[in-house]
């Protein structure tokens, strides 16, 4: 019994003393001078490159192993279930490796959402989005080097609004996705979280995942699901046909607004970031 009152003790006491960490900078020069700085970006490079790598390789693997011109069986290969499997999983991984060098981003939108929320200072965004397109750029030129014959015929693993959807659809299809990925992100990197409960950092990859893992379950159908405009920006370069670029705008507009929405639901509704700023202000007047 007393041991379960210490326990409690020590718990009250632990959320009564946390207090927010300072945001990062807006604008921090001297991250330029750091090698931990151009360490993240390499980090966020080949996390990138290898997830396009994979993810794009599952698609067209699957596509191949279904296509009815080879009399394949319509319901063999890994099916949409394996392809979210594929991204889904891929993020668990790479989030887990990269998490204590770079943060894991591996997503523009991610990038975005967390700079709105004063996570990262704008150079290290900047440069974090330009490494995950860059990245996702050589993955799918992997992919297409590897096996370009299938990679032509089968669509490059291109993002593309399906026939029976209208633009409107497919916006809101990525803009709820992103939504979905970027909530969690903040909700499972939480510091205050990470206070209470020691063991929650290990497992964020976990639940970061499994939502990008949700998410294509529910948008292939619609879109092929993008929520990761450097995804959209590598197949849509390396493939470069036009109906890879119908419509690309969705997979930027989408994701960004999404993140955006998530950026300002977790930090000043959840996280009563507005009301602690009134009260800041209130106590200095």
């Amino acid at each position: 019994m007393a041991k379960d009152d210490e326990i409690a003790e020590r718990s009250e006491f632990s959320t009564k003393d946390y207090k927010d960490p300072p945001p990062a900078p807006l604008f921090d020069p001297e991250e330029l001078t750091k090698w931990s700085f151009y360490r993240a970006i390499i980090a966020e490079f080949i996390a990138t490159l290898l997830f396009l790598y994979i993810s794009v390789l599952t698609v067209i693997g699957y596509k191949s192993q279904t296509d009815p011109i080879k009399n394949a069986d319509p319901c063999g290969g890994v099916g949409i279930l394996g392809i979210a499997w594929a991204f889904g999983g891929m993020i668990f991984v790479l989030v887990y490796c990269t998490a204590g060098i770079s943060g894991g981003h591996i997503n523009p939108a991610v990038t975005f959402g967390l700079f709105l929320a004063r996570k990262v200072s704008v150079i290290r965004a900047f440069m974090y989005m330009v490494a995950q397109c860059l990245g996702a750029i050589c993955g799918v030129g992997l992919v297409k080097a590897f096996q370009k014959a299938y990679y032509e015929r089968y669509g490059g693993g291109a993002n593309e609004l399906a026939a029976g959807y209208s633009k409107g659809v497919g916006l809101a299809a990525e803009i709820i996705g992103t939504f979905v990925l970027v909530y969690t992100v903040f909700s499972a990197t939480d510091p205050k979280r990470s206070a209470r409960d020691c063991h929650v950092p290990v497992l964020a990859p976990l639940p970061i995942g499994f939502a990008v893992f949700m998410v294509h379950l529910a948008t292939i159908p619609i879109t092929g699901t993008g929520i990761n405009p450097a995804r959209s920006l590598g197949a849509a370069v390396i493939y470069n046909k036009q109906k890879a670029w119908d419509d690309h705008w969705i997979f930027w507009v989408g994701p960004f607004t999404g993140a955006a929405i998530a950026a300002i639901y977790h930090q000043f509704i959840l996280r009563a970031g507005a009301i602690k700023a009134l009260g800041s202000f209130r106590s200095n007047a």
